[in-house]
């Protein structure tokens, strides 16, 4: 049997006025294939002509209640890999909360707000990280 995918508005609307306490309760023990989700839905919307002859690796390092998530994205000439625990050099590292991460993924925090308010760290180039979000299509 195979899991439906959920929808934007699906998403939006479990994350929608929830507090940091009311999200890790309610991916409790999901951690893993919630975030797996998300890295996949990251390589769906991947804009293949956004990022036409590029060549980068990208880590996200997710703090979660049973540690550190490292996933990376390897994006090259328009090919869009997620590594689950890469080990590639990367470009740019991102580094957030869980809570945070699945706010910004539900669009319901935006990625420069994050930085400035000390919710994104942000290791490497970080002009280079300001053009992330063209490469990845909102749906």
């Amino acid at each position: 049997m195979t899991e439906a995918k959920m929808t934007l508005e699906e998403f939006q609307e479990m994350v929608k006025g929830r507090s940091d306490e009311e999200i890790l309760a309610g991916v409790k023990g999901e951690e893993d294939s919630l975030l797996d989700g998300l890295f996949d839905g990251m390589k769906d919307a991947f804009d293949s002509e956004a990022a036409s002859g590029q060549t980068a690796v990208i880590q996200y390092d997710i703090e979660t209640p049973i540690g550190v998530k490292s996933y990376q994205i390897k994006v090259d000439n328009g090919i869009c890999t997620i590594m689950k625990e890469g080990a590639e050099k990367a470009r740019v590292t991102l580094a957030m909360n869980l809570p945070d991460f699945i706010r910004m993924m539900a669009l319901e925090l935006d990625g420069m707000q994050a930085y400035m308010t000390g919710k994104l760290k942000i290791a490497g180039d970080i002009m280079f990280s300001q053009n992330l979000s063209r490469w990845f299509k909102q749906k």
